[in-house]
């Protein structure tokens, strides 16, 4: 089973504008909304890919109901945890002229301790032996910076294993633990490390130095360049495909969701790679975050190209 956790869900909205004109009145071309956080979009790929999932997380509101109204009518397992306050509105800014993507993202409401622990209960609910949690996204108010930290060793002992991809604190905590994969983009591999990554060979390097804390795979996406994947005994790279972008909002949690269906289904790490490559590439091409449709994916699937470094 896969279990995907949001603790800070969103309601999506995407609009389009041709020619953003700051301090000025604009029209919109085009707008979507959508269930999002990056665990969701995790699920929602997992299911476009003809895999399961539950998700988890807090949901509250009006917009926590249009997520848990979505995830049900796309036959998505959830099992949230209800709070008083409002789930949070995320506004993606597209200039189609200028090919700008602007995030303006509230920060969603307060957890209490009361919330906290119900949330924690509930993920330790779902660890079984063999069941495979993706931990990703920001943390609400009122949840330590170590808390993906602690959920990590506990699913260890239970041998669950972690999928990781969140950014800055949470992300150099949560390391320590030793969780199965990561999946960082360069920038947040940049500012976790406080470096400068000029080359392949010091990506690697970096990589390799997480690997100390237990991490058995570390994937890291680095847009139009494509992805590579270091392990202790090899190193491999998803060569980029050039493609026209419609939203890079969610490409990242595209490639979650393929890793993680790919290992729940013992693929082989090759194979997990070929396929995240693919269906990263056909999320850029997709409108909001809407996940990529299976016959885009299997498009780009054939046009992977993997390299070992």
């Amino acid at each position: 089973m896969i279990l995907t956790v949001t603790l800070n869900p969103a309601v999506d909205k995407t609009i389009k504008i041709s020619d953003l004109k700051i301090g000025e009145v604009n029209r919109i071309d085009f707008s979507r909304v959508d269930a999002g956080g990056k665990g969701i979009n995790v699920s929602k790929t997992i299911k476009q890919l003809g895999g399961k999932s539950t998700a988890l997380g807090f949901i509250g509101g009006s917009n926590g109901e249009f997520i848990r109204e979505h995830l049900d009518s796309s036959e998505i397992e959830n099992d949230f945890v209800r709070i008083p306050g409002e789930t949070r509105l995320n506004t993606k800014i597209v200039d189609i002229v200028n090919n700008t993507y602007t995030d303006i993202n509230e920060n969603g409401p307060q957890i209490s301790k009361e919330e906290l622990t119900k949330i924690r209960e509930k993920i330790s609910s779902y660890m079984k032996d063999g069941n495979l949690i993706v931990l990703s996204g920001s943390l609400p108010k009122g949840i330590n910076e170590d808390f993906y930290k602690e959920i990590i060793l506990e699913a260890n002992e239970k041998k669950c294993r972690v999928i990781l991809d969140v950014d800055g604190k949470k992300f150099t905590e949560a390391i320590k633990a030793g969780p199965y994969l990561i999946k960082p983009n360069i920038h947040e591999l940049e500012k976790a490390f406080q470096v400068s990554i000029e080359s392949e060979q010091e990506l690697i390097d970096v990589a390799k130095e997480i690997l100390e804390y237990g991490v058995e795979y570390v994937v890291v996406s680095r847009g139009h360049e494509g992805s590579i994947m270091i392990s202790k005994d090899k190193v491999i790279k998803a060569k980029g495909i050039k493609v026209k972008v419609g939203s890079t909002v969610g490409a990242g949690d595209s490639m979650v969701g393929a890793l993680a269906l790919s290992i729940e289904q013992g693929q082989s790490m090759e194979e997990a790679l070929r396929l995240a490559a693919a269906t990263g590439t056909a999320n850029v091409t997709t409108e909001g975050t809407q996940s990529p449709d299976i016959s885009l994916i299997n498009k780009y699937l054939e046009q992977i190209e993997l390299l070992y470094l």
